[in-house]
């Protein structure tokens, strides 16, 4: 579905004008897509990050908040941040208590070097128009010993699944996700954006480059997701 993919000088256009369009309906086509699964990939990664009330967590491509809420369960130190100002709205009407919602690039957020000691994010990289630049906005951001934690989609490495996995992420998703949201476009344009993700083996390069290290990877629902944590250097 190459046909949906915008053109590199239109992505971050085009992208955020997708987001605000489909904000109302977005939780819920999630959880109908993963059966509720999302969530649970989500708290998983957060206690993995061993998360505490010292930690001040950057909830990064926020969306409507739902990294922040879990984060919000181990720490009163978080902000979430999203360029999609419908998405935002809809995480400011969670009222999720002592949560700094702010609406920003991911390629300039607005913090202090150093200013925050855990990133976490749920299938956004493939939205950015550069992942090494938002890396090395993260880098920057994350001081040394901190963590970040990555939640995106992948490939199944074994063929049946992987065969599996196309036809639902191709076919079954757009139909859902168009049927929910009447978005038709928008859920072509998600499945198809998996051909902004780099190879595993570069991804996890990508991550090191930017000054992290221990990077280690996780696979969800046969291959389909992916968690990566890493600790800034």
């Amino acid at each position: 579905m190459p046909d949906v993919l915008p053109p590199p000088e239109e992505k971050a256009r085009t992208v955020r004008q997708m987001f605000d369009r489909i904000a109302p309906g977005y939780d819920r086509v999630n959880r109908v897509m993963t059966g509720r699964r999302d969530q649970a990939w989500r708290r998983e990664l957060v206690r993995r990050l061993r998360v505490s009330d010292a930690d001040r967590v950057l909830d990064l491509a926020c969306g409507t908040g739902d990294f922040a809420e879990i984060a919000r369960e181990f720490t009163p130190h978080v902000v979430g941040l999203d360029f999609a100002r419908v998405m935002l709205q809809g995480a400011r009407r969670r009222k999720i208590e002592g949560v700094e919602w702010v609406q920003a690039d991911a390629l300039r957020l607005p913090l202090r070097d150093g200013s925050m000691t855990v990133a976490v994010s749920g299938f956004a990289l493939r939205n950015f128009t550069s992942i090494p630049a938002v890396l090395a906005e993260l880098a920057r951001v994350i001081r040394p010993g901190g963590r970040i934690g990555l939640l995106e989609v992948d490939r199944p490495r074994n063929p049946i699944f992987r065969a599996g996995h196309t036809v639902y992420f191709n076919r079954v998703v757009p139909l859902i996700g168009g049927a929910l949201s009447s978005e038709r476009q928008a859920y072509r344009y998600l499945p198809a954006s998996a051909a902004y993700m780099p190879a595993e083996a570069e991804l996890l390069g990508m991550i090191r480059e930017a000054g992290f290290e221990r990077v280690r990877k996780q696979s969800h629902m046969l291959g389909a997701a992916q968690a990566i944590t890493a600790v800034r250097a």
